[in-house]
């Protein structure tokens, strides 16, 4: 997943998922790609980082607090874990984080919202760091 040989959305998507995770966490992700998943690295550093995450529609902190209230009402523990680390990177406070999980809550239920808390809890508890 070398830069050469991609799209200018890719480039974009790349730099932005960079700013937002963190360079050790997506060198880190960018090391275990492997042909099997190198078209599903392209797709989401293109789709999700290149497209949505670069919009200049919402704030990095507003698409945070979006991201991961729709994780934890899914139950994708592991992103949920990931983009709580992110918000030092994208300026969502732990505050921040505590409102959009209520909203989980309320719209997705108690359980999703308990769950996602206690995540939430042990990235804080741990220094809240990818890196």
């Amino acid at each position: 997943m070398s830069d050469e040989n991609h799209t200018e959305r890719w480039t974009t998507g790349m730099a932005t998922r960079r700013s937002v995770l963190g360079e050790a966490y997506v060198d880190r992700a960018v090391a275990r790609t492997t042909p099997f998943d190198e078209g599903f690295q392209t797709f989401i550093t293109e789709g999700a980082w290149g497209s949505v995450w670069s919009r200049p529609g919402l704030t990095k902190r507003e698409r945070s607090m979006i991201t991961i209230a729709l994780l934890a009402a899914l139950g994708h523990d592991e992103e949920v874990a990931m983009h709580v680390r992110a918000t030092k990177n994208t300026g969502a406070t732990a505050e921040d984080v505590a409102e959009a999980l209520l909203h989980v809550a309320v719209y997705a239920g108690v359980p999703a919202a308990n769950r996602a808390i206690k995540i939430a809890k042990a990235v804080y508890a741990e220094g809240g760091t990818e890196d």
